[in-house]
């Protein structure tokens, strides 16, 4: 049977593998900080490491007797005095290093669709950072280049509650975002496939219009939208970068920059946002 170690299994993405690996009964082993936010069910069915991936002695041997990684190692929202190359790069590059040693056959690395052409970003330059590393190292790789998730798509929906949404330019930049489920099942796809990157979005492709009009829709509330400038976005990120440090800054600079452009990758899955939004209610 083939034995994968999943990292980063307790977040909003790794959650999902970790069910889509668990009802496809392969062998799985985790590496978790947490094991308390791991369900007492799945807790059953899976082999628990409690590790700091960041600190590479806390890894050590985590990937003997296993055929594939899958990571969704990085940072969301800055916390723990951590910065982006710390997780995003070595986390990842030290678990890379006990896949090596220990002979595994593939990994499989969740990256950030357009991230080459994002690389100025500082969240997007330490994901291409690991990019490089594993193209370049001995053994079969997939990196996934997913869209906006629908959980980064919430705060339309929480703005819609509150009666009014703000939205860049015109409101027509487009994009595709993704359900978790829907990217579990193309992560857990390629650990059989040979398919080397993947870019995927969901399966509707809407402009910001659309996505407030959705929302407010939902939430039962009149349509009032406030347009943003461009010229103001560019102004913004200019001081954030200036003026603030990363930890602040990052999470902002990579949100204004993906919604001022199209985002449109290959579409897949079932989840509509409307849902998505229906069950935030």
């Amino acid at each position: 049977m083939t034995k994968v170690l999943l990292a980063g299994a307790t977040g909003y993405l790794g959650g999902y593998i970790l069910n889509e690996l668990i009802n496809r009964n392969y062998d799985l082993r985790v590496v978790v900080r947490s094991p308390s936010k791991l369900s007492p069910e799945e807790v059953k069915k899976i082999e628990i490491l409690e590790a700091q991936v960041t600190e590479a002695e806390s890894i050590i041997n985590c990937c003997q007797d296993v055929d594939i990684v899958i990571s969704t190692l990085g940072i969301t929202r800055q916390k723990d005095g951590f910065k982006y190359i710390d997780v995003d790069y070595q986390a990842n590059k030290n678990l890379l290093d006990e896949a090596l040693k220990h002979g595994v056959k593939k990994f499989i690395y969740i990256s950030v669709f357009k991230g080459r052409e994002l690389r100025d970003l500082k969240i997007c330059e330490a994901k291409e950072l690991f990019v490089d590393e594993l193209k370049q190292a001995q053994l079969e790789h997939c990196i996934i280049r997913p869209n906006g998730f629908f959980s980064d798509m919430a705060e339309f929906f929480h703005m819609a509650q509150k009666g009014r949404i703000f939205l860049f330019g015109d409101g027509e930049f487009k994009v595709n975002p993704i359900h978790g489920k829907d990217l579990a099942v193309v992560c857990v796809d390629a650990v059989k496939n040979n398919e080397k990157e993947i870019e995927v979005g969901g399966p509707e492709i809407l402009s910001q219009n659309e996505i407030a009009s959705i929302a407010f829709d939902v939430a039962g509330n009149e349509k009032k939208i406030t347009y943003i400038p461009e010229w103001l976005i560019k102004i913004s990120l200019f001081l954030l970068r200036t003026f603030t440090f990363q930890k602040f800054y990052g999470p902002i600079e990579l949100f204004l920059t993906v919604l001022s452009q199209d985002m449109v990758a290959p579409a897949m899955g079932d989840f509509t946002l409307r849902e998505f939004y229906m069950n935030l209610k």
